[in-house]
């Protein structure tokens, strides 16, 4: 049997969709290289197609498809089922990249983009993605959520939430941190392990975090807007105004 590098998640599948043979090639053959198993997919139909005959462990998916866009695959996908999404985009317009992480990709990458780079994103998705061991105390809960990191579901009020990727880890690191505000490069850095990036990833994961946790996302009590610094989980707060 073929010995895998020892980075890469053994038997992970990749499933690259993109319409571009070139940009196609490159990238699978990195990840080959890195150790995946890759399939390709040269359309959005094509994708969904591979799919489902063999169920991808992350998607890294072109946002600019022929007749069905990147943004209208990872909502079909992920009416599927969870998967781990990196959108690839040519395009260089914030909007864009708020479009993608707003339908659920985990990550982006603005073309053109260095294949090393992009691999070392697949690696900290998919390691993100894994069960983590639990921590001593057991479950993590506050003001009616609850996480388990071990079997990655979290819940509120006993109802199962139905999170991506990062809005989990997001979750977990305020249940983590209750009381203390974190600036955006602090959030990068700790919950996606970037030293780098655009800090609207963190607030478009924020607002869709608030959206499955508040009451009312429109006025925020648990995850609170520190202005000038960032964001802090505050249970106590939104207790206390129960």
């Amino acid at each position: 049997m073929e010995q895998r590098p020892p980075h890469a998640e053994a038997g992970a599948r990749v499933l690259v969709v993109d319409d571009d043979p070139t940009v196609a090639e490159i990238v699978t053959g990195y990840l080959d290289r890195a150790g995946y198993v890759v399939d390709r997919a040269g359309d959005g139909p094509g994708g969904l197609a591979r799919a489902a005959a063999h169920w991808p462990d992350l998607v890294v998916l072109d946002l600019m498809l022929p007749g069905m866009d990147g943004l209208e695959v990872c909502r079909r996908m992920r009416g599927q089922g969870p998967v781990p999404v990196i959108m690839l985009t040519a395009r260089g317009d914030e909007d864009d990249r708020i479009l993608g992480l707003e339908v659920g990709a985990d990550d982006y990458v603005t073309k053109p983009f260095s294949p090393r780079e992009l691999v070392l994103r697949v690696e900290s998705v998919l390691r993100r993605a894994r069960p983590a061991p639990a921590p001593a105390s057991g479950l993590l809960r506050a003001a009616g959520l609850s996480v388990d990191p071990a079997a990655r579901r979290a819940a509120k009020n006993g109802t199962e939430l139905a999170l991506t990727i990062r809005e989990f880890d997001l979750l977990t690191f305020f249940l983590q941190h209750p009381g203390r505000a974190f600036a955006r490069e602090e959030l990068m850095r700790e919950v996606w392990g970037w030293d780098f990036g655009d800090l609207s990833t963190v607030t478009v994961h924020v607002r869709r975090l608030r959206g499955k946790v508040e009451d009312d996302p429109a006025r925020p009590r648990l995850i609170q807007t520190v202005w000038g610094v960032g964001y802090r989980f505050d249970p106590a707060t939104a207790a206390g105004e129960a």
